[in-house]
């Protein structure tokens, strides 16, 4: 094979073709109790290499209730037992931040979080999967892989005073879409790259997920050989590599953003929001809880007090940044100036720890979702910026421009067309003849289908406690009315956001017989293949659905009738269709024991 990409390259295999690898790296973090229990399902006993697992305490640190404090306990047992020397336990930071400590040039790294994807900014090939795949990976050490293709982004330029990476990285986003880059790998290429820090790579790694992408991935260059120190080797794409689409940014015309609610591609220029009142701020997580961030935020606050009224909360992403912060006399500017200084923990960002904020609030938050409901509250609504923009805001207690009162108004030029009525079913009744019709519903994300603050509190090994919980805030009648052999008609990107399995699960124990999107999410499509439930991409199927219509899938022939039309659906590669006929990679892991 020749003019490979980079994804190419460490799967040795070209685009499209299925393979089974071993990871370097699987990461696990809280839902490591519930990656237990699936373990022990099946069949498994010690784990078969303990050098290969990282697991982090951070979702629920400190926990917040005596379940989740148990949890915890047996996660530290399990591992005193199984003798695995990379583990973090609470306080020590957030995982994405605590794999920066292990990742290198080269590595294939998977976690059971979306965005595991952030290791890329060190060269790695980093995904996400979900909590039955890590479970698996304990007793066998390999998975399988489907070998994507790669959107090419050449950056030049260089960014402008108060413009950082994350708005580089709304930017993005906007520009194609919070699907564009579903089950790819995005290369970031180009003169511009050099000019970015690993921090800020970091941040637009870890975005990646938000455009739907396999991974991100920036080059083995100088940049990472000062953060390591030594020279590097790493794997990097052929010039001659092709490319599935390549799109060039100029850093130099980029301007502060912000997402708006309530999906991360609602992209606007912040000279568009302007005096839009807030009452709430977050400056933190896995996304821009870094030094850097911190050093930022404290400049502009030095000397300053937040809007009264205004509750700023701070989150480090780990304790040696929290210690470096204190030693450097930013936590003291950050706590004069009313901030309010969280440990490391994702659950502000989540919506399952501190900082959830009441009805009504207006939040700006460094984080990296901003679905309703995804910081514990669905009455609030979320905005996504930099840590330097959520900084002049919270002194403003108003939406406020970085860069100061005279400047060019702009408008963000790549303004996608939002539909806001994607967000709730609110028909009384959306079935029809064994059909659920969701058509019209784009972007229907994990945080609808199961919440997010229900996902430590029932595990995905516990599925008759998913079921009365699914899809509740989206379509209040689905749980008390779906039976077996239904069938879900879908929109666009469906099953996008957090990798929580708890959908799939949830979808698949009452017997749901297939799902017919669109276009669907690359973590929540491997979750419903490991859980045995069918899921086909076919834009055509839904566009000619009627409600009414009823479907008659035959999955030997590989065709859906609907009504006098026939289709073809096709048929997975042999080892995935194992895992369907076996209703799960639970029972096929069992079989071939």
């Amino acid at each position: 094979m020749l003019n490979l990409t980079f994804v190419e390259k460490i799967l040795g295999a070209e685009c499209g073709s299925i393979v089974f690898k071993k990871p370097d790296i699987v990461l696990t973090h809280d839902n490591t109790a519930s990656i237990q229990k699936t373990f022990y399902k099946m069949g498994g006993e010690k784990i078969l290499d303990p050098n290969q697992l990282l697991v982090v305490l951070d979702h629920n640190a400190p926990p917040t209730n005596a379940k989740l404090a148990n949890d915890y306990q047996a996660v530290r047992e399990m591992v005193a037992k199984q003798r695995i020397e990379k583990f973090y336990d609470s306080g020590c930071g957030i995982c994405h931040q605590i794999m920066s400590n292990h990742a290198k040039p080269g590595m294939l790294i998977v976690g059971s979080d979306s965005h595991t994807c952030t290791a890329g900014a060190f060269n790695a090939l980093a995904v996400g999967i979900d909590r039955t795949e890590a479970a698996g990976l304990w007793k066998r050490s390999e998975t399988w892989f489907r070998v994507p293709e790669t959107i090419k982004v050449t950056l030049k330029g260089k960014l402008p005073k108060g413009v950082y990476a994350k708005d580089l990285s709304l930017w993005i986003i906007g520009m194609i879409g919070s699907a564009g880059a579903n089950y790819m790998s995005i290369e970031y290429h180009g003169p511009g790259v050099k000019h970015l820090s690993i921090s800020e790579r970091m941040t637009i790694a870890n975005l990646a997920s938000e455009m739907g992408a396999k991974n991100a991935v920036f080059p083995p260059d100088e940049v990472l050989e000062r953060y390591y120190g030594e020279k590097v080797k790493g794997v990097w794409a052929d010039s001659g590599a092709k490319y599935y689409r390549e799109y060039e940014v100029d850093l130099n015309d980029l301007i502060p953003l912000a997402a708006v609610p309530h999906h991360v591609d609602n992209v606007k220029s912040i000279c568009e929001l302007q005096g839009k009142k807030l009452q709430q701020g977050l400056i933190g997580t896995c996304t821009n809880g870094r030094i850097e961030d911190l050093k930022i935020v404290a400049d502009i606050l030095d000397g300053k007090k937040i809007a009264d009224g205004f509750q700023l909360l701070i989150t480090p992403a780990s304790k040696d940044i929290y210690l470096e912060a204190i030693d450097e006399g930013i936590i003291s500017t950050l706590l004069q100036a009313g901030a309010t200084l969280l440990g490391p923990s994702c659950g502000p960002c989540l919506g399952t720890g501190q900082g959830i904020p009441a009805d009504g609030f207006s939040v700006i938050s460094t984080a990296n979702r901003n679905f309703l409901g995804r910081m514990g509250n669905k009455n609030a609504s979320i905005y996504l910026a930099s840590p330097a923009t959520v900084a002049v805001s919270a002194l403003k207690g108003e939406i406020s421009d970085p860069r100061g009162e005279e400047i060019e108004v702009r408008t963000y030029p790549f303004r996608k067309l939002y539909n806001s009525k994607n967000q709730i079913a609110r028909d009384d009744n959306r079935k029809h003849s064994g059909v659920w019709d969701y058509s019209d519903i784009d972007n229907l994300n994990t945080d609808q289908m199961f919440s997010g603050s229900l996902t430590y509190e029932i595990l995905s090994s516990d599925p008759e406690g998913i079921r009365p919980y699914l899809f509740k805030d989206f379509d209040e009648n689905f749980a008390s009315k779906v039976e077996e052999n239904d069938i879900l008609i879908a929109g666009e990107n469906f099953g996008c956001g957090s990798s929580r399995e708890h959908p799939a699960v949830g979808l698949a124990h009452v017997g749901v017989k297939a799902v017919i999107a669109k276009s669907v999410n690359r973590i929540f499509y491997r979750s419903a293949i490991n859980q045995g439930l069918l899921l086909i991409v076919n834009r055509e199927i839904v566009d000619a659905y009627c409600r009414g219509y009823k479907l008659d899938i035959d999955f030997q022939k590989g065709t859906i009738l609907m009504g006098d039309k026939e289709f073809n659906i096709p048929v997975l590669p042999d080892k995935l269709k194992q895992i369907i006929d076996c209703k799960g990679l639970v029972n096929w892991i069992l079989s071939e024991t």
